[in-house]
This record gives structure tokens, sequence and C-alpha cells, in this order.
């Protein structure tokens, strides 16, 4: 059975919402559309996740939120990346980058 979205990997939103705004700042549906796009419509964030991710990003002060007008000319919270998210990203994906190196040894193994 395919399944066209998959379920993110514990950890890993952090990361791809980081990711999302490293081009710059985003309300809330654009930065899931934009993970959307980013993964050719693999993986799909939900307002539930989003929103709590979104706040307990900005208590460690990886983004920063102001009020903005949307496209739609609708008042909106747009999130940016700090300097101290900018680094978290470079950490992350470092990381990240080892480790599905590793997982991919693993199951190309024979």
């Amino acid at each position: 059975m395919a399944h066209d979205s998959l379920e993110l990997l514990q950890g890993t939103l952090d990361m791809l919402l980081l990711k999302a705004l490293q081009l710059g700042p985003l309300h809330g549906y654009a930065i899931a559309k934009r993970v959307h796009q980013f993964s050719e419509k693999v993986f799909r964030v939900e307002e539930g996740s989003l929103y709590p991710a979104l706040h307990r990003m900005e208590e460690r002060g990886l983004i920063e939120a102001e009020w903005g007008v949307s496209e739609n000319n609708r008042r909106s919270k747009f999130y940016r990346l700090t300097r101290k998210g900018r680094k978290q990203l470079e950490l992350e994906t470092a990381d990240w980058k080892r480790i599905s190196k590793a997982i991919t040894k693993v199951m190309e193994s024979t």
C-alpha cells in the first residue's frame, strides 16, 4: 500500500521548520506549505504540530515572530530565524547528514 505522505521522525520537525525559514520570514501556513513543497509532497505538517513547535522554538530563541499582513491581506504572525536559530540549523543539518549516511549504509548492507 503506497502512502502519499509520511510521518516525520521524532526530532526532525524543528529542523525542517528552521530550514523552511532559512530563505526568509514566513507565516505559519506558508512554513507548512514550504516543507510540503520542499519534500516533494511527502511531508505534511499539520497545525496541531506546527504551532506548538513554532512556540517552543520561539521560547528557545531560535526564531522571532512579529505581526504582519499575509498575501491574503490577513493579519498573520511572521516567523524568522535568529542567529541562534541559524547556528542550530547548521548543527542539526550536520547531525542529520551523519545519521542518514549511517542508516543508508545499514540498509544497503548485504
